[in-house]
């Protein structure tokens, strides 16, 4: 299995190539070079398997020989032996034919340590076998940042910087990344919002002399490793419910709900995948009127979807275009410009046989919230409320309806509070956050700026 960059300008590479790299050399984003397919006997059989087993038996398809086979197993079960249910991602029956696929039970609370914690074991893994060096650049909405910190954090190779919009994540989320104990982990808040925290990381990655003096990777979705280890679960889920599902996906940078399509790709029956945004709607409105184009982000109930620039659309594009790296590439050139792109009506029928999508304003979200805990006594945190408002609009009796619950409540107190009047307690490890001393480095929205600071602590190492 080899890999080649959505915009065509870069060679092949195996699988611990773009591991390591995360962004490819002219921009753009990395896939496989086929889609691995996989049998509906045995996607039927992983309704018997661990989830463990079935990461495996889904990750191998594009590991090929980067990995020897129990390497890549005993990197699998690390990965997962720190969540704290039995079947890592618990699929719970709501209601008839409704469902929520819990994704926040790993060490961060969020679904981003699904892919993390498998990451930071192959990373290891990698850079060992390698005997090098790597600095990690990482942009977070707000989940992303810990997820990273509790994979990566302590290993002796890595240097991570996490970069995180100052002042609009959660103060749990905040507290998560900046209370991180490691010697090897800085914390950035940046002056701006995500996007252009976003923005930064990938102009670092364009800097050809620094990214490869510093031995620059990404950890975000970008990376397409985090990819592929997320499309396991939807695998799992449809392989429990013995027939295709509708997905509701929570979406700001559209990696979830790609790994989604990259799971459709490699054989898997969905009904439909469901893209669920809140105000910050560029991807409601890109697949409703074909039109992609961001506007100011808007804080929101739900800060780890308060994006306008979907990083992950480009492999979708790639894909609906029949992988014209060509048309992709200028067309993205053109985004960069005006931050408006004009999707071909071919390209806009493609998606559209894969994607449908809503917009959930805050006061739905609150609403949702509240009726959800009135209904079942369960807490939810804003984003899955924002899943479960899309998913009511959207389901059908006779389809399975799976809504990705994408966090735990306790990351959202404010929000819950508001809603419910109930406070969500934090969980037993996190019991003492609010006690931890925090460390960050409040910086301008800059990219020299960022550059600077990172030059200076890779001089310590």
């Amino acid at each position: 299995m080899h890999f080649l960059s959505t915009r065509g300008e870069t060679r092949p590479h195996s699988f611990s190539d773009i591991l390591l790299a995360g962004l490819a050399a002219d921009g753009g984003l990395y896939m496989p070079e086929f889609w691995p397919r996989i049998a509906p006997d045995e996607i039927a059989s992983f309704a018997r398997d661990s989830y463990a087993d079935v990461a495996y038996r889904v990750m191998a398809r594009f590991t090929g020989a980067a990995f020897a086979p129990d390497d890549l197993k005993t990197d699998i079960v690390a990965a997962y032996s720190a969540f704290d249910s039995p079947d890592v991602v618990p699929l719970v029956e709501i209601g008839p034919n409704f469902y929520i696929l819990e994704l926040f039970h790993g060490p961060t609370l969020a679904f981003k340590d699904i892919a993390m914690r498998l990451l930071g074991q192959l990373f290891a893994r990698a850079l060992s076998a390698r005997q090098a060096r790597a600095t990690v650049l990482a942009a977070t909405s707000g989940d992303t940042g810990s997820a990273a910190i509790a994979a990566l954090g302590g290993l002796r190779n890595v240097d991570l910087f996490v970069l995180h919009p100052h002042g609009r994540v959660s103060e749990v989320q905040r507290r998560q990344m900046t209370t991180a104990p490691f010697d090897n982990v800085y914390n950035i808040a940046l002056d701006g919002s995500f996007d252009d925290a976003q923005a930064i990381v990938k102009s670092l990655f364009a800097g050809r002399n620094f990214a490869g003096a510093a031995h620059l990777t990404a950890v975000n979705s970008i990376n397409f490793v985090r990819i592929a280890a997320q499309s396991v679960y939807y695998f799992w889920a449809a392989a429990k419910l013995g027939k295709p599902p509708v997905f509701v996906v929570p979406t700001g940078n559209f990696g979830d709900v790609f790994a989604g399509e990259a799971a459709m790709r490699m054989g898997l029956g969905i009904e439909r995948l469901i893209v669920a945004t809140n105000a910050n709607d560029i991807m409601a409105r890109a697949l409703s009127d074909g039109v992609y184009a961001s506007g100011a982000v808007r804080p929101t109930l739900s800060p780890s979807m308060d994006i306008q620039i979907a990083s992950n659309f480009e492999r979708a594009l790639f894909e609906a275009s029949g992988r014209d790296s060509i048309w992709l590439g200028s067309a993205m050139d053109e985004f960069a410009r005006t931050r408006r792109l004009v999707l071909p009506a071919h390209i806009q029928t493609a998606l559209r046989t894969r994607y449908a999508a809503a917009s959930v304003d805050d006061d739905e979200t609150l609403a949702t919230m509240e009726r959800f805990y009135r209904e079942t006594g369960r807490l939810i945190d804003p984003h899955t409320a924002v899943g479960l408002a899309a998913a009511v609009a959207g389901a059908t009796a006779d389809i399975p309806t799976v809504v990705l619950s994408t966090a735990h409540a306790a990351k959202f107190p404010d929000a819950v509070a508001r809603a419910t009047g109930i406070a969500a307690p934090l969980p037993g490890r996190l019991k003492d956050l609010y006690d931890r001393t925090e460390r960050m480095s409040v910086l301008p929205n800059d990219a020299a700026a960022v550059r600077s600071y990172i030059e200076a602590r890779m001089s310590r190492s």
